[in-house]
């Protein structure tokens, strides 16, 4: 697997340094591209970085979290190449990799716990995409 691109929020910080701890007991590479404290601060600076290194090739997919899960998705899937799926349960994340071809998994930092974000990355890294009939639909997302 390439390097994995992460970005939170101060609402994030805390679960996207847990995110570190899982990637480095996998031998996954990653670049942070922020928050670097729980100091306030504003998602979109983070999400927008964050998509650009997918967009340039400096990651192949990323993890993402703020507060809920919600406004840093926002922001991300407002980048033509990215799909940004908010997940809170490993089945969520399985499809959205199987079906939908996501390339970012945006987590509610304030709702879910290590233990439950480990098992959604489990599924989200694991899980390839299915192809067949979901490329045409997958193909249909970006506004051209």
């Amino acid at each position: 697997m390439n390097t994995v691109g992460l970005a939170s929020d101060h609402a994030g910080y805390a679960l996207k340094q847990h995110v570190k701890e899982y990637l480095d007991a996998k031998g996954i590479a990653y670049h942070d591209y922020g928050t670097y404290s729980e100091a306030s601060c504003d998602y979109p600076d983070f999400a927008h970085a964050l998509a650009r290194g997918i967009e340039t090739g400096e990651c192949e997919t990323g993890i993402a979290i703020c507060g809920s899960g919600q406004g840093i998705s926002m922001t991300l899937n407002k980048h033509q190449s990215i799909r940004a799926a908010l997940c809170w349960i490993p089945e969520i994340a399985h499809l959205a990799r199987q079906h939908n071809d996501a390339n970012v998994l945006a987590m509610p930092g304030r709702f879910i716990s290590e233990e439950e974000a480990d098992a959604i990355m489990d599924e989200f890294l694991a899980t390839p995409f299915e192809g067949g009939r979901h490329i045409a639909r997958v193909a249909k997302i970006p506004v051209h």
